[in-house]
Formats: structure tokens, C-alpha cells, sequence
């Protein structure tokens, strides 16, 4: 059987499947929205198409170019790599993108290696060997155990969140970025993603002066280049800042250039530094249990109730019996001045007994029930034992005070949260390995709720262990300096405290290599993204794709955080980027839900919008809690990052829920706005812009979208409508490029609206389309803006205007309020300013207030910023003008409009002879105009309505005249039908003869030399007057012959000579007032309700703005724009 094989083109929309690789392809023309990569329809392959049966899929044969086959979509699925678009695992793969690249290695580790581990390294780590004893010793047992409790609630309802996510697809390798950018969008995800690599940076930085702090304080303290023995308070504490800067800049500078190297060698000590955790946590639990039989001898010396810093002596006591003889110790010597007994010693140090107490007194000691609340201190302040007395002189000044433990900063619940939250986070370690894991939607949320409840059990327990096993005054002993210098979590340690101290040392040193390798690699993966422009140089990397430029940034970060060299200050900060991530990933899962979008559906069930909510309220309530001015800065860092990815016009398309948020929200939005019309005080103009387009479908009056811009300042609804000619089939890919081409120029002029372009048969039909159906709902545009035809007087170009006084019509009839800028041209550009000037407004008619308002509009922006207002206003003779200003004056300062007022008084004065001879050559245009588009059959029906006309006028002149006449004889109503034809004849015969010509006539005037005897033709619906008077019953055939014989140079409408004397007087008021103005807004008249006179109208616009440079010819919507209420 012969077949017909059928070549198909198959790529998964922008990834093109050949096996095992994965390249990029070009957007589609015109698609300026970048699309993520997914196996879908519309997608070609030009190297490799796949061959189908043709008679067995005939019914689909002329579609498989766009649609491929299923066997051929789920191959394409195999193939797929989940590696983000623009995270590539090579930078050359972007210099090669048509080379073959080697298979990408299936991803292999499961839940246990590939979560649960990592996340238990990143989430255990300096703050739990550091900090967590002295966190229970000053906060108390019961705050501790609710710091803890809060600080696992908060990442526990975060990891349900993210695990709902992480579920709800394939999440390619990114983590948490990636995550939260394709939830929440490209604004939210680039300023989530910036804080969180700062937080992932500054955790690098807090890791590095843990990691010194250990190495300094308990290993060895004798390589400290700024010593500390012998000063005091201030300059002992300066000296200890500054060893930390120099040996933390040194182990920075160390591990960046390790991590440059070879990142892989960093990757294959992690499970050593996971080691070290676990065996310093396990040593804490056995120490725990043996103190229960025979707790470890730490003796603390206590003198009177102040702890005493364990160094330089070797007894805890004042003097001691030797051979029978009192003797002084060398505790005796720290406060005396000599060694003997009656040497003059410190008076707290006579007044006040020494006592040696227990350190770690166990875990049946009861010891608990003291450590219960908490003991906040002042910086400088004595550590005490509780339950001791103390004899104190009010007068003495305190002395020798290097020689007790001192609280070396101020404490207070708040700051204990800060500096405790970054001991629970890392709970996107596995997350970011998502790429690496055999069943991402599986491994995920297993590993990482079981990783937090874990560790969660590890903190809450150690609070409650540590409380019940170590003495008060030990637990508020930040450096063990009571306890000669060794870490308080080290003594109780078993079976040395060497353990915790190396233990944690090397994990310090893991986390910080961690955060050193993953931190630049998410930078890499925002800057590839391409939200952020001015990142998009940390892309580049290595050929192995190693980030070096983003390793660079991040060890200078990170040095900013080093130079801080306090580990309890840098703990914060990082502490309020982490929580900003969490809660946007708390946001985007209640999002998602509350959204319900179609492509929601996780796979991980255990989730609800309300948990998501609450961790987001934990969240930024605990920002707020550990340093409220930190979370300012953080958000103010976030909505920095957010407007400026904005500003740039994030070019991605995610399908984020922020836009289905958007969506929901302009549904509601539009649904109430059906409700009613907008008050008065809520008008603002939403403009409908027309514009045309040339032969190259470019935009040929740009300057009215700078006049939009001038007039909206980016507010309300635009619309920008153009239509084209043909059939929607035929024109569809032009009409596409126009719409391209209005969106370019929209965004050069910076107007901010929609485009919309409309195909129909003719250009008339397609604008009275755009304006009937712009808009949506209740959001609709209330004024049109068109500009003035150009060259309208051309008789080739007659239909422009036909087509522009239909608008007229239709805007008048849509109740839509109409702006018509005339010499569009002359109007600044969005980059011009106006130094001096003024607004004109001619206020003749009321239209709402329009003229009021644009005005005002227009001063907001730029350009218009540094004009002033004048309203001129129209006095008849019977009008008081002075009283009209005082009137006009008051409504603008009740409209809160600044503006000069001025009344022109326009008095009765008689047609001048240059009046007729306008209305005369306008008649003479307009007749030619019609006669040119006449055909026979309408010519002969012209004559016949001027015919009837005619007769209508004689009878309403002298209808006695004509009912004598009918009543002698009725032959003249038969003969007159005769006549009629010859007349007719002999009408049409003079007018193709004898066409009119625009000669101009002798004035009329100069024929009026008496009232009663001067007699002016004209010729009009209601009125025909002759020559001169005829007598009763003078209205014969031959006068009507006469009548009908009349040539063009006599004047038809008598109206016409009225309007055309109204238009020529305020033009000359106006040109007299305003020629300098910088823009002069006029009423426009309205079209004539009979369309014979089109071509009049149009004449008379152009006489009433003759002479002026920048006109806007304003009429109103008929409605109130503008009111004097607040």
C-alpha cells in the first residue's frame, strides 16, 4: 500500500527536542514576551522533522506543522532537560548552541542524600554552638523554648508552602528563585531572589566570624595580631573587632579562592562537615546523659555574687592554709595591691566572701527551675549568681572590672529572636537541588519537613537540656570566660569538650564554603534570567560555567559583612532577607490557591491558603519583632529591586499568579464598575486616540500620542485604535504589524493603555467599529481624540471629511466627549518645555466643564508645567460683563482653577460685504464638490428637491397669491408639470454648460441702496425672495422659470451668510487675544442635523481657527466633568 509521508516540524514551544539536548529556540516574530520553556505545540525543528503515515492521519495532515504527533510529544517529554531557561549548565552551550552537547547524566539521589542531609547541614550551624546557651541563660528557659517554637513554626509553615509548590510541576534546578519568580512574576521573583542572595551572602559572612570567633576565643587565642590582655571595655572590645576583620578577611579571601578552583573538591567535603555536626550534636546528648550519673567539674568562682573570668589564678579563694600558715593566692594578687595579708585590696573584694560553685551541676539537679525566666543585661553589667549575697559600697566606683565576666552588649527579647532565626534557616537547601534528585515532587517535601521536624526536636530539646544542666550564671557567660575560656556547649560535651570545638569549627567552615558556592550561582541564575538589566554581566562565567564574576560581587558582599565583625549584628540582617523569602513563598502559595488556576494542582496535599497565610504573618511580623528599622531597609531594598524591574519592563511571561491576581482584580473591578457611571469627582478623560497609518503601517500623526501622554500623565484608560481596509483573513498579519507598530510608539512616548486595531471594508465603518466597541464593561473611554483632517479642501480626499464629520455625529450620539487638535504637527513632543506662555480657553458655550478641565490636565505635565491660564468669555449686548467676570472669577476659585479671566464684549454690527464673499466661494466649492460626485439619475433628483423646494418657499411667501391663481383655472396645474420637465432640462443643461466658477460677485451691499427697494437673492428651505416685490397673483409660470434659472453667483442659505459672519467675528476676537498663546482650546460647534451642508461645517471650523498656530477644538460629552464639592 503506498503511503505519503509527511514532513512535520516538532519543538515543545522554545526547546528544541533532539535527544539529550536542550537548546533554545528564537521567539517567534513579533513575540516580545520571552516564554518558558515547556513540551507544547507551535514549535519547529529545522534539523531533524519526524515522518508521519499520511492516510492514516489525513484528517490532521495540513496541521502537522504546528501540531505534533502524541508518540512524538511524549519522546520530546523523555528528552526534556528541566534545567532553568538561561541557567545552563555550560557557557559555552550558549556559543554552541547547534554543536552536541554530551548527554546530561540522569539525576540519581533520593530523599535521604539529596534533602534530609543538606538540609540538616544548612539548618544546624554556628548559632546552636555559639549562641543557644547563652540565648536560654538571658532569655529563660520558657522565652527560648517560644523564640524556638516560633522561629520552626514559621519554617515549618513555609516548607508546606513550598513544598505545594515545588509539587505542582517540574521544578528545574533554582530552588527558591525559581519558585517564587515563576509564582509571583519576574518583579517579585528578581526582588525575592536579590534578597535572598544577599541573605545567603551575609550567612557567609556569619559563618566566617563564627568560624574565627572559635578559633580565636577557644583554640588559639595567642594568635590574635591586636592583643587584648590587659585593656578594658572599650579597647579590649575594639581590639577583638579588629582581629576579627583581619583573620576573617584572610579565611574569605582563602575560601573565595577555593571555591574558584575547584568547587568540586567543596562539594565532596560536605558530607565531612555533615559528620562534624552530627558526632558535636551526638557528644551533647551523651554529655547530657552522663551528667545524670557523674556531671563534669567545671567550678565557676563566684566573689560575692559577680562571676569571676576563670584566668590568672589557679584556686577559687582569697588565701589558703599551707604548712600552717595563711597564704595568699593569686586571686588575692588580681585585687591587691601586694601578696601580703595586710596588702590594700579592692573594697568589694574585702567586703565580699569567694565561692566556688558548680558549673554543670546535671540534669538532676534541679537547676531548671532557676534557669525558668529570663535575666535581660545591661552592656557592662555583672554576670551574677542568682540566689548569692552581695555586700556593695554605694560610694565606691567599680574597679578591676576586666576581672568579672561582663555582658558585652545590651539584650532584650527582640534582639534574641534576630540573632536566633538564622539558626533555622536553610530549608531551600533541598530545593535547590531539585535538579539532582530522582523524584523531585517526592523527595522535596519529605525530606524537608522531616529535615525540620528534626531539627526542630534538636532545638526545642537543647533549650529544655540546657536549662536543666548548666548553671545560670555559665549559660549567660557568652565566651566561657567563667569557666576558663572553654565553650559552654563544650562542657557538657562527652567525652571532651575538644569535640564541639572542632566539631563546629569545621562545620562553620562548610557552611561558609556553601554559602560561597551557592550564593554567586544564584546570582547567575537571576542575571541569566534577565529581569534585572544591569546584572546580566554576572552571567558570564568560566567556560566550565563557573561564576566568576558573581563570585566576585559576592566576596565583596560578604566582606561588607565581615567588616561588621560582630556575628550578633550581621545575624540580623541576614535574618530579615531569609524572612522576606519565606514570605513570598507563603504569598505565592496562598496565591495560587486562593486563585484556584486551572494549573494548580500539587501533587503534595497537605496544604491550605490559611497555613500559607499564616507564615506569611509570622514572617514579617518576626522582621518586625527582631529589628523593625532592618526590615525597613530590607523592604525598602525589595520595592527598590521590584520598581526598577518594572521601570525596565520585565519581558516575561511565567504565568505567575500575581497576573491571575491581576486578573481576578480587573474582573471585580470591571464588575463594579457596571454599577453605575463615575461620580462627577471621579471623571477623568478616557481617551479612544484615532490615528492612521501610511502604506509602511506607521503611525502618521505621532504627535497625538504625545499629546495623550501630556493630557493622561500615565492615569486612566487609553485606548490607541487604527483601522485598516480589506478582510480580517487577508489582513490579519498586517493588522498584527500595526498593532506591533502602535505598541513601539506607545512605549516611545511613554503611553501607558492598549492598542487595538480594526479590519473593515472601509476605513468609515471601521472607526465607528472602534468606537463602538473599545473598551470593556464599565471600563470605557468617554472622549475620542482625532485629529483634523489635512488637506480636506482637495476633491480628491472628500471622503476624509465625510468621514470625519460622521464622527462628529456619532461621538455627539454616543455621548462621548470629542477632542480635535487642529495642526497637530506645531504641538510639542513629550521632551519640549514651555518656559513662558499661556492657555487660552474660549469659554463660549457650557460643555461640562472640558474646557476647564484639560487645561488643568495638560499643566501637570512638563511640558505645559510653566504656562498660565486665561479663560476668555463671550458678552452679548444685553449681557453685564462686568457682573460676568465677577461671576466667572468666583466659579474658578470654587473650582480651585488659577487662571486670568477676561470678558469680550462681541456687539450686534451688520454683515460686511467680505462675509458674503466667503459664504459665496464656500457655496461655490461645495456646489462643484457635489456635482462632481453626482451621477445623471442623482443630478435629475438634485433638481427635482430644488424644485419642490421652490415651491414650497412661493406658497409660504404668498399663498393667496397662489390659491387665486389655482382658483380661476386649474389648467396651470397640469401645464405647470409640462413646464416642470423643460425646466428641469433646461437646469441641468446650464449647469453642465455653464459650471459655477468662484468669481467672485459684486457685494451685495453696494445693490442695497434703499431698504425699500434693495432686494437680495437668496434661496433657502423656507424662505425664496425675487427680485423685487411682486404684486398679488404675480406668481406665475415664468417667474418660477425665472427662479429656477438663477446661476450660482447668488447666494442659497441666508443661514450660512449668519454662521459664516459668527466664525469670522470670533475669529477675529480670537486671533486679536490669542495669536501668541501657546495653545488656544475653542467649543466646537456641532455638524448640521441636515447633511447637505457638510461641506459648509467644515468651512466654517476652518474660518473660526484661521490664523491660529496650536488649536484644540473641545466638545463636550454631555455631562459634567468638573464640580465645586469636595
Amino acid at each position: 500500500m503506498k503511503t505519503t509521508r509527511l514532513r512535520s516540524k516538532v519543538c515543545l514551544c522554545c526547546v528544541r527536542f533532539s535527544p539529550a539536548v536542550n537548546i533554545t529556540c528564537p521567539p517567534k516574530k513579533g513575540d516580545s514576551n520571552p516564554k518558558e520553556s515547556s513540551p507544547f505545540i507551535n514549535s519547529t525543528d529545522a534539523e531533524k522533522s519526524q515522518q508521519y503515515d499520511g492516510k492514516n492521519m489525513a484528517l490532521f495532515e495540513e496541521e502537522m506543522d504546528t501540531i505534533p504527533m502524541v508518540s512524538s510529544l511524549l519522546s520530546s517529554l523523555a528528552n526534556y532537560s528541566n534545567l532553568t531557561q538561561g541557567s545552563k549548565e555550560h557557557e559555552e552551550a550558549e556559543n554552541n548552541e547547534g554543536s552536541r552537547k554530551k548527554p546530561v547524566k540522569a539525576p540519581r539521589m533520593g530523599t535521604l542524600m539529596g534533602v534530609y542531609l543538606p538540609c540538616l547541614q544548612n539548618i544546624l550551624g554556628v548559632i546552636l554552638f555559639l549562641r543557644m546557651t547563652w540565648m536560654v541563660g538571658i532569655g529563660g528557659v520558657i522565652e527560648a523554648f517560644v523564640i524556638v517554637l516560633m522561629c520552626c513554626s514559621t519554617t515549618m509553615l513555609t516548607a508546606i508552602s513550598m513544598s505545594a509548590i515545588a509539587t505542582n510541576g517540574v521544578v528545574p534546578a533554582g530552588g527558591s528563585y525559581y519558585m517564587i519568580s515563576r509564582s509571583l512574576g519576574p518583579e517579585f521573583g528578581g526582588a525575592v531572589g536579590i534578597c535572598f542572595y544577599l541573605g545567603t551572602t551575609y550567612a557567609g559572612a556569619m559563618y566566617i566570624l563564627g568560624c574565627i570567633e572559635i578559633l580565636l576565643i577557644y583554640i588559639v587565642p595567642q594568635a590574635a595580631i591586636f592583643k587584648i590582655e590587659g585593656l578594658e571595655g572599650l579597647e579590649a572590645e575594639t581590639a577583638m573587632l579588629n582581629n576579627m576583620r583581619v583573620y576573617g578577611t584572610l579565611v574569605l579571601t582563602f575560601m573565595a579562592i577555593l571555591v574558584f578552583v575547584g568547587v568540586k573538591y567543596v562539594n565532596k567535603l560536605a558530607l565531612v562537615f555533615l559528620a562534624c555536626v552530627i558526632c558535636s550534636i551526638l557528644a551533647v546528648y551523651a554529655g547530657v546523659i552522663k551528667t545524670a550519673f557523674e556531671p563534669p567539674v567545671f567550678p565557676v568562682c563566684v566573689l560575692g555574687n559577680r562571676t569571676l573570668v576563670w584566668k590568672g589564678f589557679d584556686v577559687c579563694a582569697k588565701v589558703i592554709e599551707s604548712e600552717n600558715t595563711t597564704v595568699t593566692t593569686k586571686l588575692w594578687s588580681l585585687f591587691c595591691d601586694s601578696e601580703f595579708l595586710n596588702a590594700t585590696c579592692d573594697s568589694y573584694f574585702t567586703n565580699n566572701n569567694v565561692t566556688e560553685i558548680q558549673g554543670i551541676p546535671g540534669v538532676t539537679s534541679g537547676i531548671l527551675w532557676e534557669n525558668l525566666f529570663g535575666n535581660y543585661m545591661e552592656k557592662g553589667s555583672f554576670i551574677e549568681k542568682t540566689g548569692l549575697s552581695s555586700v556593695m559600697d554605694a560610694e565606691s566606683v567599680p574597679t578591676n572590672t576586666n576581672r568579672y565576666v561582663l555582658a558585652d552588649i545590651t539584650s532584650f527579647f527582640t534582639m534574641l529572636v534576630g540573632i536566633y532565626f538564622p539558626s533555622v534557616t536553610g530549608i531551600m537547601a533541598g530545593s535547590n537541588r531539585s535538579g539532582d534528585l530522582r523524584d523531585a515532587q517526592k523527595s522535596i517535601p519529605i525530606g524537608t519537613i522531616l529535615a525540620i521536624t528534626t531539627t526542630s526536636i534538636i532545638y526545642m530539646s537543647s533549650v529544655l537540656l540546657f536549662g536543666s544542666c548548666i548553671e545560670g550564671a555559665v549559660l549567660r557567660d557568652k565566651f566561657g570566660e567563667a569557666v576558663k575560656g572553654n565553650l559552654v556547649i563544650g562542657t557538657l560535651a562527652w567525652p571532651s569538650p575538644w569535640v564541639i570545638v572542632f566539631g563546629s569549627f569545621f562545620s562553620t567552615c562548610g557552611a561558609g564554603l556553601q554559602s560561597l558556592t551557592g550564593a554567586p550561582r544564584l546570582l547567575q541564575a537571576i542575571a541569566r534570567d534577565g529581569i534585572v538589566p544591569f546584572l546580566r554581566v554576572f552571567g558570564h562565567g568560566k567556560a566550565n560555567g563557573e561564576p566568576t564574576w558573581a563570585l566576585l560581587l559576592t566576596a565583596c558582599i560578604c566582606e561588607s559583612g565581615i567588616l561588621i565583625a560582630s556575628l550578633d549584628s550581621v545575624a540580623p540582617i541576614l535574618s530579615m532577607f531569609f524572612l522576606m523569602c519565606y514570605m513570598f513563598v507563603n504569598l505565592a502559595c496562598a496565591v495560587q490557591t486562593l486563585l484556584r488556576t486551572p494549573n494548580w494542582r500539587p501533587r503534595f496535599k497537605f496544604y491550605h491558603w490559611t497555613l500559607s497565610f499564616l507564615g506569611m504573618s509570622l514572617c514579617l511580623s518576626l522582621m518586625f519583632i527582631c529589628s523593625w528599622y532592618y526590615a525597613i531597609v530590607a523592604m525598602v531594598i525589595a520595592s527598590c529591586i521590584y520598581k526598577y524591574i518594572e521601570f525596565c519592563g520585565a519581558e516575561k511571561e511565567w504565568g505567575d499568579g500575581i497576573r491571575g491576581l491581576s486578573l481576578s482584580a480587573a474582573r471585580y473591578a470591571l464588575m463594579r464598575l457596571e454599577e453605575g457611571p463615575p461620580h462627577t469627582k471621579n471623571w477623568r478623560p478616557q481617551i479612544l486616540v484615532l490615528v492612521s497609518m501610511d502604506s509602511e503601517l506607521n503611525v502618521e500623526q505621532p504627535r497625538l500620542l504625545s499629546l495623550t501622554n501630556q493630557l493622561k500623565a500615565g492615569k486612566g484608560l487609553t485606548i490607541v485604535g487604527t483601522a485598516l481596509v480589506g478582510t480580517y483573513l487577508d489582513n490579519f498579519p498586517q493588522s498584527q504589524e500595526a498593532e506591533q507598530s502602535l505598541r513601539k510608539l506607545m512605549e516611545t512616548e511613554k503611553v501607558k493603555g492598549f492598542s487595538q486595531v480594526v479590519i473593515s471594508s472601509n476605513l468609515r465603518d471601521a472607526t465607528s467599529h472602534l468606537l463602538q466597541a473599545g473598551g470593556l464593561g464599565g471600563l470605557q473611554h468617554n472622549t475620542v481624540l482625532a485629529s483634523w483632517p489635512r488637506n480636506w479642501k482637495q476633491t480628491e480626499d472628500h471622503q476624509s471629511w465625510r468621514n470625519f464629520i460622521e464622527l462628529v455625529r456619532e461621538t455627539t450620539a454616543a455621548s462621548k466627549a470629542l477632542l480635535v487638535p487642529k495642526n497637530i504637527s506645531a504641538f510639542p513632543s513629550n521632551g519640549e518645555r514651555f518656559t513662558e506662555g499661556h492657555i487660552d480657553v474660549w469659554w463660549i458655550v457650557h460643555d461640562g466643564g472640558m474646557l476647564m478641565l484639560l487645561p488643568f490636565l495638560l499643566r501637570q505635565h512638563k511640558v505645559w508645567r510653566k504656562c498660565k491660564m486665561r479663560i476668555f468669555t463671550v458678552a452679548q449686548m444685553d449681557d453685564n460683563s462686568i457682573q460676568m467676570k465677577r461671576d466667572l472669577t468666583t466659579f474658578l476659585y470654587h473650582l480651585r482653577i488659577d487662571a486670568a479671566v477676561e470678558v469680550v464684549e462681541m456687539h450686534d454690527s451688520d454683515i460686511s460685504a467680505y462675509t458674503y464673499e466667503k459664504t459665496l466661494v464656500m457655496e461655490q466649492r461645495s456646489e462643484i464638490l457635489r456635482q462632481i460626485n453626482l451621477t445623471k439619475n442623482e443630478r435629475e433628483r438634485e433638481i427635482q428637491s430644488i424644485a419642490d423646494s421652490s415651491r414650497g418657499s412661493i406658497r409660504r411667501k404668498n399663498p393667496a397669491a397662489v390659491n387665486t391663481q389655482l382658483s380661476v383655472t386649474e389648467e396651470p396645474a397640469a401645464s405647470s408639470k409640462d413646464q416642470k420637465t423643460e425646466e428641469e432640462e433646461q437646469l441641468i443643461h446650464d449647469k453642465s454648460t455653464n459650471p459655477p466658477t468662484p468669481a467672485t460677485p459684486q457685494s451685495p451691499t453696494a445693490e442695497a441702496e434703499t431698504p425699500g427697494t434693495a432686494v437680495q437673492m437668496t434661496w433657502t428651505e423656507t424662505k425664496c425672495d425675487g427680485e423685487k416685490a411682486k404684486p398679488m397673483g404675480a406668481t406665475t409660470p415664468e417667474a418660477i422659470k425665472d427662479l429656477f434659472n438663477m446661476k450660482p453667483s447668488v447666494i442659497r442659505n441666508q443661514s450660512n451668510v449668519r454662521r459664516m459672519h459668527t466664525a469670522l467675528r470670533l475669529n477675529e476676537v480670537i486671533v486679536k487675544k490669542s495669536q501668541e498663546a501657546k495653545l488656544v482650546l475653542l467649543n466646537m460647534p456641532g455638524p448640521p442635523k441636515n447633511k447637505t451642508g457638510d461641506e459648509n461645517y467644515m468651512e466654517f471650523l476652518e474660518v473660526l481657527t484661521e490664523g491660529l498656530n496650536r488649536v484644540l477644538l473641545v466638545r463636550g460629552g454631555g455631562r459634567e466633568v468638573i464640580t465645586i464639592y469636595s
